[in-house]
This record gives structure tokens, C-alpha cells and sequence, in this order.
């Protein structure tokens, strides 16, 4: 039987890797400030959690073919992006 994971707990969990990306200084600055403008949208809570996680995926989707990306960075992306899809009303 597989774990159910909340919905707060996988925006929580998305959180944690937004707000690392926004604070490593190796990162281009545009990808930093998208990061930190995706986890304030996470935190808004007079949105429901699928609104709030759509809202951060479309955010996150805006820079993610970045040329300047490190490679990691992006790798962190998509695993932000893969939690919040699972995030519903």
C-alpha cells in the first residue's frame, strides 16, 4: 500500500527546494528571483493547493528551457514541477 502524501506536505516539500534554489548564489540571478516568486505563489493561502501548485508550475515552466540553467538547478525544477502535478482540489 502506497504512502498518501498531503497536499500541504508536497507544497511544503516543493518550499524547501524553491527557497534553496533562490538562496545558491551560483545560480543566474533570473532563475533565483523565478524560483522566489514561484514559492510566494505556493505560499498565497486564499488560493486552493491545485491552484496554487498550477500557478507555480506555470511560473516554473516560464524558465526552464534557460540556456544559463546549471544542470542540477534543472533537475531540482523538474522534481518541483513532478510534486506539484500531484497536488489536486
Amino acid at each position: 500500500m502506497a504512502l498518501r502524501i498531503s497536499n500541504d506536505e508536497k507544497i511544503k516539500q516543493a518550499s524547501v527546494l524553491l527557497q534553496q534554489i533562490s538562496d545558491d548564489n551560483t545560480i543566474p540571478r533570473n532563475i533565483r528571483r523565478t524560483a522566489q516568486e514561484a514559492l510566494k505563489t505556493l505560499q498565497t493561502k486564499n488560493l486552493t493547493p491545485g491552484v496554487r501548485a498550477a500557478n507555480a508550475i506555470s511560473i516554473i515552466d516560464q524558465i526552464s528551457q534557460d540556456p544559463n540553467m546549471p544542470p542540477h538547478t534543472r533537475v531540482q525544477l523538474w522534481q518541483i514541477v513532478s510534486t506539484l502535478e500531484t497536488v489536486k482540489d
